[in-house]
């Protein structure tokens, strides 16, 4: 059920998503996450002004509500965007586990203002040796060793 609360939040995301694109710091992407009926932090694209094409609104939301809670999981938490997110933020979001996703503009929305990603799909079905960008193994072992001390670390926190 869609309630004046839902509305409520997605109107911010997409106001954000407008705020970011008119101060230039990125696309038009905004996103917040609540918790318990409250906003816990606000993101909006920040990819051309930090410099870093991971400062996407979801996962800048994502970090600040995190710092906030003081917790690495958005369990009891809804994510609202103002665009169906790319296959990173996807990741992100999977990570956090929040409880839901509202979004307002779809993938085909963007695609069409030139934010297309299914390029990245395509690349996820592909063999990794034949990707667009070049993944070479190297050192395995060595990299395994370490996960086999992860693997016997006694008060790790699993996640």
């Amino acid at each position: 059920m869609i309630t004046e609360n839902h509305k409520q939040f997605i109107k911010r995301a997409i106001e954000l998503s407008e705020k970011g694109m008119h101060n230039n710091a990125g696309g038009p992407f905004g996103a917040v996450v609540v918790k318990n009926g409250e906003i816990i932090a606000e993101g909006f694209n920040q990819v051309t002004s930090s410099n870093d094409p991971t400062a996407h609104a979801e996962v800048v939301a994502i970090r600040k509500a995190c710092e906030a809670l003081g917790t690495f999981q958005l369990d009891d938490c809804i994510i609202y965007t103002s665009c169906e997110p790319c296959p990173m933020c996807l990741g992100a979001i999977y990570w956090a586990r929040p409880k839901a996703v509202y979004y307002a503009c779809t993938k085909e929305d963007a695609a069409e203002i030139g934010f297309d990603d299914h390029f990245i799909y395509d690349e996820i079905e592909k063999k990794i040796e034949d990707r667009n960008v070049k993944f070479i193994n190297l050192d395995r072992e060595a990299g395994r060793k370490v996960f086999k001390k992860w693997e016997a670390k006694e008060g790790r926190i699993d996640y």
